[in-house]
């Protein structure tokens, strides 16, 4: 299984996570998207496409298809590195995560009618040249821990970093949208999220036809407020056994 993090953050997101699943035995990657957590890559040079390279080459180094999981902004970087390599994707796995078809950007998303609650983009100060986003260090917790313990809470918010705006504005390009569809699709729905609407999640799973649905009470952030729900959750989508045809209003 490989899991992509989302905006603001970096493979730290994940660290309770893979906690989880190796005590469980299974084999787990995770990784710095260009420009966030630790990966040195000038905001110039933090573009989807660069997002969609790093993911092909974490795939193409393993020795067989991946179960790949996008959590949040990562939900936008795994469809665009799904384009690239349909082969080398065993499951598409959208954890309180952006679903865009082509041609949508992730701005496009947050402007449905669904999304205008996000709590995220109502508190994003974005300046400079090339653009870089920040959230006030106040809001954070409202916006996306607000289901964490506030000592967890506090640490999380110090970990996160600013983000390059140009991943959220450049529109999924797939060569063969037919073969990203192709991929069996699962969504994790968090059922109090104040970045992503519940609504706005629900929608992008009807659009999209996402039959292997799960609802998880928890916030933005499932890896820190439902750590072993959500570890239970990835375990059974990555083995099969979550039901199909699940029912999403």
């Amino acid at each position: 299984m490989v899991l992509v993090h989302g905006a603001f953050g970096g493979a730290w997101c994940w660290e309770p996570v893979v906690g989880g699943r190796a005590a469980a035995g299974h084999t787990v990657e995770t990784f710095d998207l260009p420009g966030s957590g630790d990966d040195p890559t000038p905001v110039e040079e933090v573009t989807l496409d660069a997002y969609a390279d790093r993911i092909c080459e974490v795939l193409a180094a393993r020795p067989e298809p991946a179960v790949l999981v996008g959590h949040s902004m990562g939900g936008v970087a795994i469809t665009q590195a799904a384009g690239r390599s349909p082969e080398r994707i065993a499951k598409l796995v959208y954890v309180a995560a952006f679903l865009p078809r082509d041609g949508q950007s992730l701005i496009d998303l947050t402007h449905l009618p669904e999304g205008s609650d996000d709590q995220i983009q109502a508190n994003l100060v974005v300046s400079g040249d090339p653009p870089v986003a920040e959230m006030p260090r106040d809001a954070i917790r409202d916006a996306v821990y607000q289901r964490c313990p506030e000592d967890v809470a506090a640490k999380l918010a110090e970990r996160r970093g600013p983000q390059a705006v140009a991943p959220f504005a450049t529109p999924v390009s797939l060569p063969d949208p037919d073969a990203v569809a192709a991929i069996p699709h699962a969504y994790v729905i968090a059922t109090d999220d104040r970045s992503i609407p519940p609504a706005l999640q629900r929608r992008m799973v009807r659009e999209h036809g996402v039959t292997e649905v799960v609802e998880i009470e928890a916030d933005h952030s499932p890896m820190h407020s439902a750590t072993d729900e959500l570890v239970a959750i990835l375990d059974r989508i990555a083995a099969g056994r979550t039901t199909a045809g699940a029912q999403v209003a």
